[in-house]
């Protein structure tokens, strides 16, 4: 079975990739170990919570996926308070300032997976879909890749797309080295009710024990993301439902009244990650198997689906034109990947170190260089630019 794009990793970005490319005449193929599901009646809330940047809106709607998904579900963000760890000073963004209608949209994972993948089973013929189905080989050859299925079913691909996470077997596989530092930290995250209205503001707190971010959900709920400290994350995950939530809304100062957990907090561990190179012939890599910041900006998926949607541009001009995997083509979208990739590694893993540092002079540094940015308007655009692509 031979294909021109098959994408190993049926996760947001992955999907995404395909979806983009499902109308290029590209023959197309997908492999993902478990399907998305969205259970009838469900209204629970996944604790998987991404901030989607206008950009990432923009290229989700290209491909009719944001379409899918339910008002009801979202919630756009028009201001972002960030408090420095001295309990005076803070940074304030708003998307008046910032001259957008949002500064994003808060949106549920299994939402927008499902909402994807709904485009690909559309698309019939132009994508085929291996699901359930892992990879047991892979090969590279002059000309394409071999993929061998467990069920021994072999695909033959002209490029294949590593997009099969932070501890990426497609990575592995090629003998791309990357290098990973761990931040000794646990990502805790769970959902709220709040006594009060949040405004559609996203708030978050630089702490000496981790940083502490609630995002807003619809009506008067919130979702946490606790980046703690190991001894902090254990803590918070042990804690009973009230005492976490009073936990919680001690932390943040009580700024949305009393808190009341309505997703149970579950954790996951914190890493830096580079890799050596996003490209061999034949083969790219995108999303987390390809880059791995920290969640303190809420830009992680928004990189790895700005991977898709500048690799789907770059695709679907060359569709026709000769080997998709060809090295040329593949180091024209490295080249444009890595400096947005090295800027958002360099500002995240800074910002994290920063504010870890215990020494009293960069305690003074970092939360009077808030203040100073706050007072800079022409600062503040330039550093949310970015984040608004």
């Amino acid at each position: 079975m031979k294909f021109d794009v098959v994408v190993i990793g049926g996760g947001l970005v992955g999907a995404s990739l395909l979806a983009a490319l499902r109308d290029t005449g590209l023959k197309l193929a997908i492999i993902e170990a478990k399907p998305p599901t969205l259970l009838p009646g469900d209204d629970s809330w996944d604790s998987r919570i991404y901030a989607i940047s206008p950009g990432s809106t923009k290229f989700l709607q290209k491909i009719g996926a944001w379409q899918q998904l339910s008002s009801e579900r979202l919630t756009p963000v028009y201001k972002m308070l960030v408090h420095g760890d001295d309990q005076t000073s803070k940074l304030e963004f708003s998307a008046y300032e910032s001259g957008v209608p949002e500064l994003a949209f808060i949106a549920e994972n299994r939402e927008l997976q499902y909402a994807i993948w709904e485009k690909l089973t559309a698309a019939g013929q132009h994508v085929h879909i291996f699901c359930p189905a892992q990879c047991t080989a892979i090969e590279w050859h002059y000309s394409h890749a071999d993929i061998t299925l467990t069920d021994g079913t072999c695909l033959q691909a002209s490029l294949v797309v590593g997009a099969d996470g932070v501890n990426s077997w497609v990575r592995e596989q090629a003998g791309i080295r990357s290098e990973r530092q761990p931040y000794f930290q646990t990502g805790v995250v769970a959902n709220f009710e709040t006594e009060q209205s949040h405004h559609h503001t996203a708030y978050q707190w630089f702490r000496r024990d981790g940083i502490l971010a609630l995002l807003p959900l619809p009506g008067k709920r919130v979702s946490m993301v606790w980046s703690a400290n190991q001894l902090k994350a254990e803590t918070l995950l042990r804690l009973p439902d009230q005492a976490l939530a009073e936990q919680v809304a001690l932390a943040s100062n009580h700024t949305l009244g009393k808190l009341s957990l309505i997703t149970k907090a579950a954790g996951f561990p914190l890493n830096f990650v580079r890799v050596k190179s996003l490209i061999k012939p034949g083969l790219v890599l995108i999303g987390d198997a390809a880059h791995g910041i920290h969640p303190l900006a809420g830009q992680g998926v928004n990189l790895g689906l700005r991977d898709a949607r500048e690799l789907a541009v770059l695709l679907e001009q060359f569709a026709g034109l000769g080997d998709c995997g060809e090295y040329r083509v593949l180091q024209h979208y490295a080249r444009h990947r890595e400096q947005d990739i090295a800027a958002m590694q360099w500002v995240t893993d800074g910002l994290q170190k920063l504010f870890d540092s215990e020494q009293a002079t960069l305690i003074r540094l970092r939360n009077l260089g808030f203040e100073l940015t706050n007072r800079l308007p022409l600062l503040k655009n330039t550093l949310m630019q970015h984040a608004l692509n």
